[in-house]
C-alpha cells in the first residue's frame, strides 16, 4: 500500500463507458453456435490455471475455471462495493450496473450505468491489465486496476491462479472524505467439474461433435469460510471439509485478501447468504462502511450457499491519495479429462498439490504485485513506444492475447519428458478441441514470440502423435450432412498428422483427432503445416535448439511420406480430393490447389533445410542425407507443375480440377512461409506480387468496399462465385491477419494496415472483444467465437519487426 500515484493508464486501451450497451452487436450466424452477447471483458487468471472474466458493466460473468469448459453467468455476490461519506451525506454502491436477475441482494444499491449522454466512468483493457475509472458518482476519484502476473518468457508467475485489484483513491475536494471498499465472494469450491462422468457425445447440426457438460453449480454443502491473517495481510479463506488426497477436480480452496496498514481499518463477515436480500453485509456497510466482524466457520448444509466479505475503510484528507490492493486467489490443482484421467496444473509446481494454498497464493500476490506490474510494463513498453505502429494496432496486438488465458487453456505440471509441462489452447468454444494444427499455422505467432518453450512443447506433442494410430470407426459429420453412402472413417491413421491434440472430455495430448466433421486423415495441409511450424519454431527461437529438430525428425519423414501417397498422378504434388480436405473445411478443392500445393512446396524446402542442419551437426539422425535427396527430387518435380497447372497470368487459380475462377485470399500461404523462413521463393516474386495485388483488389477493396476485411474467395470483380457459399464469403479474422503479414512482407505495408484495421474495427466496435470469432459476415453475423487463429496479428508484428 502506497501514497504515491500509480502509473497512468496507457493510451492504447480498448475502452467503453461503464455499463453502456451496444445498439447492434454482431449476432451468431448459426443458432447452434455459442453467442453469449457482447458483455465480455478482459480475463483474469494465469495460463492453464482457470480464469474469470469481468465485463465493462462490472459483473464477474465468465467462469473458465474447469479446463476447457465454458460458463457465462453473472454471479452478483462476487463483487466490489464502495461506501463514501463526506461527513454530511453518504452513499454506497455495488460496482456492477447489472442487478441480479433473481430476487437476491435486493438490499444492495447497484452502480448507475453510463448512457449516450452521461458517463459514470470508463472501462479500459490492455491485456493483461484492465481498469475501471469511476466518474460523476463519487466525490473521490476512484480507479481499480486489474491484472494477473503474465509477461513474456515467464514460465512461473504466468501460471498463477490469481487476480490482483489495485485501488487508487484520491480526494480532489477541500474536505475530508471517508471511503470503504468491500470485496464479497461466494464460496465456489466443488462447483467446477462435470457431474456427468461419461457425458454423451452428439453430432450438432453443423456436423461438429459436442458433449454434455453439467457443472456442480451451487453445490456448496460442506463448504466453509474462515478469517486468516498475519502481521501484514488479512483475508477470508474459502474451503471445504472432507477433502482427501488424491484430490478430485473442483476440490481445493479460494481466498480473498488485502493488506493491513496504519491508515485503514479492516472489517469482515465470514458467512452471509448470497441468495438472501444481502442485508447482512449491506446494512452496516451502507451506513458507515463497516462490517459486523461476524465469524462463523460452520460448513454449509444442503442447499445453502456461502458468501464472504472483507472491507477496508479509510479517510482521505484534501489532496491525499491512497493505493490499496485486493487479491482473489484460487487453488484447484486438478484438471480431469475423461473420468479418472487427471493432470495437476502447472502452478502446483510452485505451490504444492493439496489444494490448501489459496491464502499462500494470495499473500504471494500482495507481496509482489508491484514487481509484477513493473514486469508487465517492461515487457510491453518497447512495443507500445514504437512510433511506426498505430495506436489501434497496439491495442489489438495485446488484447488478442486474451485467448492464451481464456481459450480453455491447459498447462500441466512439469515432468521428466516435459520439463515445463504440456500446454494447449482450444481451437474455439464451438469446436472444443485443442491446438488445431491448421489453425495455429497463423494463430500460434503470439505463443511463439512470447512463450517459445510452450510453443515447442505443443509441436513436440504433435511429433509424438504422428506415428500413433486409432482404428476406431466414427461418424464423419460432413458425410452425414451431405447424405454420403459411407459415413464413417478410422479416427487416426499412422503417419497422418493429427488435426488436433484432443478434447477436454477424453485425454488431451494422448487421444488426438477429436474433430469428426471431416476425415482429417485425408487433409492435404496438415503434414505440411507440421513441417513448417517445426522449422519456424527452430529458426525464430535462436536457431540453436538442434535437439528440438532431432525430436521431430522421424515424424517429419513419416508424415511427408504419408502425404505423398495422395499424389495419385505422380506429378510430385498431392492432390485435393474434391471433398473439403484442408482448413477451409466447407470448401471443395479438386486436383492440385494453390493453398495446399504451395504449403507442400514450402514444407519440402523446410525439410531440406532441417536435414542440412541435422547432417551438419552430426545428430546421428539416420537417413537424413537420403531423405534430403528424396525431398530435393520431389521439389524439383513439383515446382514447375505448380506454375503450369495454376498460374493464369494474373493470380494462382484455386485449383487445377474445378475450373473455378475464384481469387482465393490465402492462395500463397506457402510463399509467405517460405520467405518468413528465409527459404527460396516457391513462386517467382513478380507473380507473387501480381497475385497479392489481385487479392487485395478483389477480396478486400471490391468486397463491401473494404469495410469488413478480405473475403476468403470471390471472383476478380469482387462478386461471389456462388452467393450461397459459406466459407468463401466469410471474412476470417486470422486469415486476414495472415494476409496482412504477407502484404507487409511484399512491401505493401499501407495496404496491410488497411486490411488489419478494417477487421480490428469490426471486432472491437461491435461487441466481439475478448471473444474474437473465426469468421464475420457482411450481414453482421459471426461464427466460432474465442478463436485461436486471430492471434495471427502477432505474425504482422513479427514481419514488421524484421
Amino acid at each position: 500500500m502506497t501514497n504515491q500515484n500509480s502509473p497512468e493508464i496507457p493510451s492504447y486501451t480498448w475502452n467503453r463507458p461503464i455499463g453502456l450497451g451496444w445498439d447492434k452487436p454482431y449476432t451468431v450466424r448459426y443458432a447452434s453456435n455459442l453467442d453469449d452477447g457482447p458483455w465480455h471483458g478482459m480475463p483474469l487468471g494465469g495460463f492453464g490455471a482457470g480464469c474469470i472474466g469481468r465485463s465493462s458493466r462490472g459483473d464477474f460473468n465468465l467462469w473458465h475455471i474447469d479446463g476447457g469448459e465454458h460458463i457465462f453467468k453473472n454471479v452478483p455476490a462476487c463483487q466490489f462495493s464502495v461506501f463514501e461519506s463526506n461527513g454530511t451525506s453518504s452513499q454506497a454502491y455495488a460496482l456492477s450496473t447489472q442487478s441480479p436477475e433473481d430476487a437476491s441482494l435486493q438490499a444492495w444499491q447497484w452502480y448507475p450505468a453510463s448512457s449516450e449522454s452521461t458517463s459514470t466512468g470508463t472501462y479500459h483493457a490492455l491485456y493483461p491489465r484492465s481498469w475501471f475509472v469511476y466518474e460523476n458518482v463519487f466525490q473521490a476519484e476512484l480507479t481499480c486496476e486489474q491484472f494477473s502476473p503474465i509477461w513474456a518468457n515467464n514460465y512461473q508467475e504466468t501460471s498463477y491462479p490469481v487476480a490482483v485489484f489495485v485501488w487508487k483513491a484520491h480526494n480532489p475536494s477541500n474536505a475530508p472524505i471517508t471511503l470503504s471498499i468491500m470485496l464479497t465472494w461466494e464460496n465456489m469450491v466443488g462447483w467446477f467439474t462435470n457431474a456427468l462422468k461419461s457425458p454423451k457425445i452428439k453430432i450438432r447440426d453443423d456436423g461438429s461433435p459436442v458433449y454434455e457438460y453439467q457443472p456442480r453449480w451451487g453445490e456448496s454443502q460442506g463448504n466453509y469460510n474462515q478469517v486468516v491473517e498475519n502481521s501484514e495481510y488479512f483475508g477470508c479463506f474459502l474451503g471445504r471439509v472432507g477433502i482427501t488426497e488424491p484430490l478430485q477436480e473442483g476440490d481445493g480452496s479460494w481466498c480473498i485478501a488485502t493488506v493491513k496498514h496504519p491508515q485503514v481499518e479492516v472489517f469482515h463477515h465470514s458467512k452471509w447468504h448470497p441468495g438472501s436480500t444481502g442485508e447482512e453485509v449491506w446494512q452496516s456497510f451502507a451506513s458507515d462502511g463497516s462490517l459486523p466482524n461476524y465469524l462463523d466457520t460452520n460448513p454449509a448444509v444442503e442447499n445453502q450457499q456461502l458468501g464472504s466479505a472483507i472491507a477496508v475503510r479509510f479517510t482521505l484528507q484534501p489532496g491525499e491519495t491512497l493505493e490499496i490492493p485486493f487479491v482473489l486467489a484460487w487453488d484447484l490443482p486438478v484438471t480431469e479429462f475423461a473420468a479418472g484421467v487427471n493432470y495437476y496444473r502447472r502452478y502446483t509446481d510452485f505451490f504444492g498439490k493439496n489444494g490448501n494454498h489459496a491464502w499462500e497464493i494470495a499473500t504471494t500476490a500482495l507481496e509482489n504485485y508491484q514487481t509484477w506490474r513493473s514486469q508487465i510494463q517492461s515487457w510491453q513498453a518497447p512495443i507500445l513506444n514504437r512510433e511506426d505502429l498505430p495506436d489501434w494496432f497496439k491495442m489489438a496486438l495485446f488484447n488478442e492475447l486474451y485467448d492464451l488465458t481464456s481459450g480453455g487453456t491447459l498447462w500441466n505440471a512439469a515432468s521428466e519428458l516435459d520439463p515445463i509441462g504440456q500446454f494447449a489452447v482450444l481451437e474455439c468454444l464451438d469446436y472444443r478441441w485443442y491446438e488445431s494444427l491448421d489453425v495455429r499455422l497463423y494463430g500460434s505467432f503470439g505463443l511463439l514470440l512470447l512463450f517459445p518453450e510452450l510453443e515447442k512443447s505443443v509441436m513436440r506433442a504433435f511429433a509424438r502423435a504422428i506415428p500413433q494410430s486409432d482404428d476406431h470407426q466414427r461418424i464423419i459429420g460432413y458425410y452425414y450432412t451431405i447424405g454420403a453412402d459411407t459415413t464413417t472413417a478410422a479416427r487416426k491413421v499412422a503417419g497422418a498428422t493429427p488435426h488436433d491434440l484432443g478434447a477436454p472430455n477424453e485425454h488431451v495430448w494422448e487421444k488426438t483427432n477429436y474433430t469428426c466433421y471431416q476425415d482429417c486423415n485425408l487433409w492435404k495441409d496438415l503434414g505440411s503445416d507440421f513441417v513448417l511450424q517445426v522449422y519456424r519454431d527452430y529458426l525464430l527461437t535462436g536457431a540453436d535448439d538442434i535437439e528440438f529438430l532431432a525430436d521431430c525428425w522421424d515424424a517429419i519423414v513419416q508424415t511427408l511420406d504419408y502425404l505423398k501417397t495422395f499424389d495419385k498422378d505422380g506429378d510430385g504434388i498431392p492432390e485435393n480430393s474434391g471433398a473439403p480436405d484442408q482448413t477451409f473445411d466447407d470448401w471443395r478443392l479438386q486436383g492440385v490447389s494453390a493453398y495446399c500445393g504451395g504449403l507442400w512446396l514450402a514444407a519440402l524446402e523446410a525439410a531440406i533445410a532441417i536435414s542440412d542442419i541435422l547432417i551438419t551437426n552430426r545428430q546421428g539422425v539416420e537417413g537424413a542425407e537420403k531423405q534430403k535427396s528424396i525431398y530435393e527430387k520431389w521439389l524439383a518435380q513439383s515446382r514447375p507443375i505448380y506454375e503450369e497447372k495454376l498460374w493464369n497470368g494474373q493470380y494462382y487459380r484455386l485449383d487445377s480440377g474445378s475450373g473455378s475462377a475464384v481469387v482465393m485470399a490465402d492462395q500463397l500461404c506457402g510463399q509467405f512461409y517460405a520467405r518468413l523462413l528465409e527459404l527460396p521463393d516457391i513462386v517467382p516474386s513478380d507473380r507473387a506480387l501480381s497475385a497479392l495485388k489481385t487479392v487485395y483488389d478483389a477480396c478486400f477493396l471490391k468486397f463491401q468496399n473494404g469495410e469488413f476485411g478480405a473475403a476468403n474467395g470471390v471472383l476478380p470483380d469482387g462478386s461471389p462465385e456462388n452467393p450461397k457459399a459459406t466459407h468463401p464469403l466469410e471474412v476470417w479474422t486470422g486469415i486476414n491477419f495472415g494476409l496482412a503479414a504477407f502484404l507487409v512482407q511484399m512491401g505493401m505495408q499501407d495496404e496491410a494496415l488497411r486490411v488489419t484495421q478494417a477487421v480490428v474495427q469490426q471486432i472491437y466496435n461491435n461487441g466481439l472483444q475478448f471473444r474474437t470469432p473465426e469468421a464475420i459476415t457482411a450481414a453482421g453475423t459471426f461464427r466460432a467465437s474465442t478463436y485461436l487463429r486471430a492471434m495471427a496479428i502477432w505474425g504482422i508484428y513479427l514481419v514488421m519487426s524484421k
